[in-house]
């Protein structure tokens, strides 16, 4: 056998590798930018035959508009500079889907180091890319949860305490008020104890649900602070808007008529308020903004409950 039959009987056999693999392989020529091959399994993969891949136009205009400027321009300076590169991006396929592509590029030089032809495999990478959307999508949740109370379904206490620090430098950086409103259910101990820990429960989540429906502001949180305290952030809000706003929430607990017969308001579930309105300077700690309201909840439950203490802090 001469090394004519020889060279084209291993060539075919390279050949017959590479087009059985479920990997495209590709070559384009650099000085050209034409596609000096590309493996038939292109076709059924995208719908678009051999022929119709002539240069690297076709292989730009079918790539998502939202992938190409982004994909081609990393390809062509990685090319240019002679790096070894990859690159995922959604191809279109003939009948207007698109599927996940992995693009693994090899830039072959001449002897003078300059690119001479790129040599790749495309991969399918279309169902790596549903597990890590759905991957991305279940940590969503779970960080949805991880805020979120689990008996009320409002925000929890972890919450509350990102969103304070996050409005706390807000504030602080804006010049505008934050105010904050902490609560607590009067007698809720003997509640318990008449009625039951299921009742009790239920209590909870009647309550938590009427406090989010007093606010009205973008920004405005009611988060379950503890037991059977729950905390309102009102940001941008003054001790005017504040206290309307506490007033607004016990006219509405007030309102579900939750009976409690040990309860000498009106034999009903009633609340303790306690509001702070601050506009921090830069010595204030936002641990003393929450101590000082606390302060006022106290106060309220000292006085006799079911009423409302406030305190402005700063200028």
């Amino acid at each position: 056998m001469s090394d004519v039959s020889e060279l084209e009987n291993e060539s075919a056999v390279y050949r017959t590798l590479l087009e059985s693999t479920k990997a495209i392989p590709w070559k384009i020529d650099w000085a050209t930018m034409k596609f000096a091959y590309i493996g038939p399994q292109i076709e059924s993969l995208l719908g678009w035959s051999r022929e119709s891949w002539v240069s690297v136009e076709d292989w730009a205009m079918r790539m998502h508009p939202d992938d190409r400027e982004y994909v081609v321009n990393f390809c062509v300076s990685q090319s240019q500079a002679g790096v070894d590169h990859e690159a995922d991006y959604r191809a279109l396929t003939k009948d207007n889907g698109y599927v996940w592509i992995r693009d693994v590029v090899h830039v072959v030089r001449n002897a003078q180091g300059e690119a001479q032809a790129l040599i790749g495999f495309m991969f399918d990478i279309s169902e790596r890319k549903k597990t890590e959307e759905r991957l991305l999508s279940l940590q969503k949740e779970l960080e949805v949860l991880s805020f979120k109370d689990g008996l009320t379904s409002i925000a929890n206490r972890r919450c509350f305490d990102t969103s304070f620090e996050r409005e706390w430098e807000r504030t602080r950086s804006d010049g505008k008020p934050l105010s904050m409103l902490l609560f607590d259910v009067d007698f809720f101990k003997q509640y318990n104890d008449l009625y039951g820990h299921i009742q009790g429960d239920k209590c909870l989540v009647d309550i938590a649900q009427t406090l989010r429906l007093a606010l009205d502001g973008q920004r405005d949180l009611v988060a379950r602070y503890g037991g059977e305290e729950f905390v309102v952030l009102l940001p941008e809000a003054d001790a005017e808007t504040a206290q309307k706003v506490a007033e607004r929430c016990q006219r509405l607990i007030q309102k579900q008529s939750i009976v409690h017969a040990l309860s000498p308001h009106g034999r009903q579930v009633t609340m303790s308020i306690g509001a702070g309105t601050v506009l921090p300077a830069e010595h204030d700690r936002p641990a003393g903004f929450i101590e000082a309201v606390d302060r006022q909840l106290y106060a309220a439950k000292n006085k006799g409950r079911h009423r409302i203490e406030s305190v402005i802090l700063g200028a």
